[in-house]
């Protein structure tokens, strides 16, 4: 099932909210350093997009869409999949990735967001 309109994201657990919560800690913040890091590559933000739009896709699949190797993409993958952002299971002789974080969906649509945001306060 793709995930094509902005209130059809499902929605992150987050609980408090980001003003209730006590000052994170050194080590929350590292830990989301390290997140922002596996996120802050064009490629894997392009297949986490793919995917979004999909609902879910085998690597051969992603690579064409992406225009590169599925070696290639099946790295990249798997650094998404190592932080839990992704779930990989075989299907026959692929291997069909799909999103299992809805806080992703929602940090890149966040992303756009501030960039369309930023595009349209520059023009006008």
């Amino acid at each position: 099932m793709a995930l094509e309109k902005r209130n059809e994201l499902p929605a992150c657990s987050l609980k408090p909210s980001l003003q209730d919560r006590d000052l994170i800690t050194s080590a929350e913040a590292g830990e989301v350093v390290a997140l922002f890091k596996v996120l802050a590559n064009d490629t894997r933000l392009r297949l986490l997009h793919a995917l979004a739009r999909s609902g879910g896709l085998c690597v051969t699949d992603l690579a064409a869409a992406v225009g590169m190797k599925p070696q290639a993409v099946s790295n990249q993958l798997q650094r998404l999949a190592d932080r839990r952002i992704l779930r990989a299971a075989r299907c026959g002789n692929n291997i069909h990735y799909r999103i299992v974080d809805p806080c992703v969906l929602r940090m890149l649509e966040l992303g756009l967001c501030l960039i369309e945001e930023a595009e349209q306060q520059a023009g006008g």
